[in-house]
């Protein structure tokens, strides 16, 4: 890892997060999002980053799932990326904050077909009785909608987490492992390497 108080974190996360892609076996983009409630009980689950850029690292979810309570309750959050073929981690902590509407309508509009209707569909983090419920609302929704466009539900949406802190770990032999943090400052970022 290549430390300099002038880099950016981002350009080594994209160095990583391109090799991730070439050799990780699923999806390089799945992420543990790890929120808190109002009093502090933290939860965490996978997501999958749709953007990273110097704003922040972009999620997607339905805003009255247990995630988008508890983020419209206590706006902070972690990401946790780890990239078990290439034994390293990447962890990002910070503030959330909400996308604009314009940018959720433009990537609900990327996403296939039915999973616009599942996010009409689901009433996601609440009681389902049978997985037909679930399939019947999917149906209903597709009858509403027929052939037309399908709109991005108005409970759907997207965060930006914006980065205060990024950790990148490296796997070493005989756990002598590398950390390198990168820490947000009023001159950019300061970096500092800590004990395995």
């Amino acid at each position: 890892m290549n430390e300099g108080s002038s880099e950016d974190p981002l350009t080594l996360f994209h160095a990583w997060f391109k090799e991730a892609e070439a050799s990780e076996p699923m999806e390089a983009n799945a992420v543990a999002l790890a929120t808190a409630d109002a009093r502090g009980v933290p939860s965490a689950r996978m997501v999958l980053l749709k953007d990273a850029d110097a704003r922040g690292f972009v999620f997607y979810t339905n805003l009255e799932s247990r995630k988008g309570s508890e983020l419209a309750a206590n706006p902070h959050a972690a990401l946790c990326f780890h990239w078990k073929s290439l034994r390293r981690q990447v962890r990002v902590e910070g503030p959330v904050e909400r996308v604009s509407d314009a940018e959720a309508d433009d990537y609900f509009a990327t996403r296939a077909r039915q999973s616009q209707l599942g996010a009409w569909a689901s009433q996601q983090s609440r009681p389902l009785a049978g997985i037909f419920e679930l399939e019947r609302r999917v149906a209903q929704y597709g009858a509403k909608f027929g052939l037309g466009k399908v709109p991005r539900p108005p409970f759907w949406s997207g965060f930006r987490l914006r980065p205060e802190r990024i950790e990148f770990w490296r796997e070493r032999p005989f756990r002598l492992h590398e950390r390198l943090i990168y820490a947000r400052s009023e001159g950019g970022w300061r970096t500092e390497r800590l004990y395995p």
